[in-house]
């Protein structure tokens, strides 16, 4: 897959998740685990962010700043998935609240790969 499809399967996956919480919040369950979540090297664009990127994409000036805004992304994924596992509901509905860390980090790494797709 080129960099720009695999840009476009991530902006749609790591949005998905944003329903993947919300469920998860609503019922206490989700086919994940809040450790798996965690790891942003687990989906597929973390896969290839870190083992299938081809050498030149990997020079881009954009590729740091994903790497590190998708860190972040499944750390809060994965803590808002700990929380709604384990009967805190509401503090997990609170992190997803417009401001919330899960909607700033989410929103910057998106607006980070529409800029990295606009350059390709």
């Amino acid at each position: 897959m080129s960099t720009l499809d695999e840009i476009n399967s991530a902006i749609t996956a790591h949005g998905a998740w944003k329903e993947k919480l919300q469920t998860a919040i609503n019922t206490g369950v989700c086919e994940s685990t809040p450790d798996k979540v965690k790891m942003d090297n687990n989906c597929s664009f973390g896969k290839w962010l870190h083992e299938r990127i081809d050498p030149e994409a990997k020079k881009s000036r954009y590729y740091d700043d994903i790497v590190a805004m998708h860190a972040k992304f499944h750390q809060e994924a994965g803590t808002i998935l700990d929380l709604a596992l384990n009967g805190q509901a509401e503090k997990a509905r609170t992190k997803m609240e417009l401001g919330g860390d899960f909607t700033v980090f989410s929103g910057m790494l998106v607006k980070k790969m529409e800029v990295w797709k606009s350059s390709l």
